[in-house]
């Protein structure tokens, strides 16, 4: 059936009744899912919830156990990626995957360039209708640019124009916004819109529920590899769908506890790295949550890093309990108690094959020590009461860490520092990428460290985040401190007034 012949009650794409397994899990479990043209669907659920396997089904990558897939309401089966994508359906990943030496047409029409007399590639051909295929989403994007250097918002619009050039009808897009700034996702949801306009039916997975309101017209939610529910998004609200998700009412999900904040533990003093930011002074105490906020590229990150010693900085001085560290030493500031979550879990905080007990251990070695020797059982042990502690979902201790959600990949880099009892806690993006029932999880032992004694600075580019765990907002622009911000006076407004330079302290 023809997509001009088939009838307007038929959903371009739907699942019936998918279940799959791997071994002895059951990812997915009777799972049945619609999507119509011109409309944008979302897929929310947990990290486990089912999500991925869904989509590798669809893509082509895995084939259910059980279930059917049907295209214009006629079964199918996608024997692999090729075929799905020769039925008109493409994934959108996070992070794209070009090939960084070639031009952006070049990877459009990679594998399918046109050609011309002669059988010889047609290189003007190709351009053009990349530039039509650009014009059609109503962005600018030069076609003879090469890949290496692009943003990942400029690769992910390469990706969506290289679907369209196989006349794709179902877009699938898995977590598009999570590393991009807001300018970025709001050029992205212009270019989502115009794809509904033109017919396409979109799967949007997204962890920031906003965003599933603000774009999608149906969420369908997993829980635990099985279907949930499938709703109008008019029809429900984002506590609704919360509840949906982790199949319990969330009591809240910046569960702040008030605490005494006690001396200071962090003193940053005119810090300045030349080109990066200039004159950042602030201190934090024990006992409170200070939030670093401001848009991305603001300097933020970078503060963080100078204070864990990550880059030398070069004016200025940073003090933790009285104790002034030296420029540019990692060693120095982990003993004098400072300890750093970075933004990428994945790259810069854990060792993805390694074990989740040695990765814990790993900030630590000294306390697992037996003479010359690491003594699993010592490294067992201490991974054994963090993971408790941390409310860990694991299968067993010595499995790679790779194998984690990202939720529970985020609970073994804080595990991994807070194993060495520090007094300075700096989380960068602490919930980036994890579901909301986790972000409570989170939220809740930074708030429990804090009341603890710990100070925690905390970046984040959530103001619900920013709003609702921190006792102080500081707030960076351009890469100044322009703003110190009392828990009772911060308003969206006035964060986002002081990031955007229309107001300063």
């Amino acid at each position: 059936m023809r997509g001009d012949e088939r009838s307007p009650a038929t959903p371009v794409l739907a699942l019936r009744g998918v279940s799959k397994s791997f071994g002895a899990v059951n990812a997915l479990r009777g799972v049945s899912l619609e999507l119509w043209g011109s409309e944008a669907h979302a897929l929310a659920g947990e990290n486990g919830a089912g999500k991925s396997t869904l989509v590798k089904i669809m893509a082509g990558v895995d084939r259910p156990d059980s279930g059917e897939i049907l295209l214009d309401g006629v079964p199918v089966e996608f024997h692999s990626p090729a075929d799905a994508q020769n039925a008109g359906i493409a994934v959108i990943y996070q992070e794209p995957t070009l090939f960084p030496d070639l031009s952006v047409t070049e990877n459009i029409f990679m594998g399918r360039q046109v050609r011309g007399r002669f059988g010889r590639i047609d290189r003007a051909a190709m351009r053009e209708q990349a530039a039509g295929l650009f014009a059609r989403l109503g962005v600018q994007l030069d076609p003879d640019q090469p890949a290496r250097g692009l943003s990942i918002a400029d690769q992910q619009l390469v990706e969506i124009a290289k679907a369209l050039s196989r006349d794709a009808r179902v877009l699938i897009m898995d977590e598009p916004t999570a590393a991009l700034s807001g300018n970025e996702v709001a050029r992205l949801f212009g270019v989502v819109k115009a794809l509904r306009e033109q017919g396409c039916a979109v799967l949007f997975i997204s962890h920031r529920l906003d965003e599933i309101f603000e774009l999608c017209r149906r969420a369908t939610t997993l829980r635990d590899g099985g279907f949930v529910a499938s709703d109008l998004i008019a029809d429900i609200t984002p506590d609704d769908l919360v509840r949906r998700m982790v199949g319990r009412e969330l009591d809240a999900l910046f569960p702040k506890q008030d605490g005494m904040p006690g001396e200071i533990v962090l003193k940053v003093d005119r810090l300045t790295r030349e080109g990066v930011f200039t004159d950042v002074s602030f201190h934090v105490r024990r006992g409170e949550i200070v939030a670093l906020a401001g848009l991305v590229g603001a300097g933020r990150s970078e503060v963080a890093r100078a204070i864990f010693g990550v880059d030398r900085w070069d004016a200025g001085s940073v003090e933790v309990s009285g104790r002034r560290l030296p420029p540019g030493s990692p060693t120095a500031a982990m003993a004098a108690g400072v300890a750093l979550v970075p933004e990428d879990r994945r790259q810069q905080g854990l060792v993805m094959n390694l074990s989740i007990e040695r990765n814990i251990a790993l900030a630590g070695l000294s306390a697992v020590r037996r003479g010359p020797l690491i003594s699993p059982a010592a490294e067992r042990s201490r991974a054994r009461d963090w993971a408790i502690r941390l409310r860990l979902k694991y299968s067993r201790l010595t499995d790679a860490v790779e194998v984690l959600s990202g939720g529970n990949q985020q609970k073994v880099v804080l595990g991994k520092w807070l194993a060495r009892e520090p007094s300075v806690l700096i989380v960068d993006e602490p919930t980036r990428g994890i579901d909301v029932g986790t972000k409570a999880e989170v939220h809740r032992l930074l708030s429990e460290l804090a009341v603890g004694g710990i100070g925690v600075l905390m970046i984040s580019s959530e103001l619900p985040e920013v709003l609702g765990m921190a006792d102080r907002v500081l707030v960076m622009h351009e890469g100044r401190l322009v703003a110190e911000i009392p828990r009772a006076e911060a308003t969206e407004e006035s964060v986002m007034s002081a990031a955007t330079g229309r107001s300063a302290a």
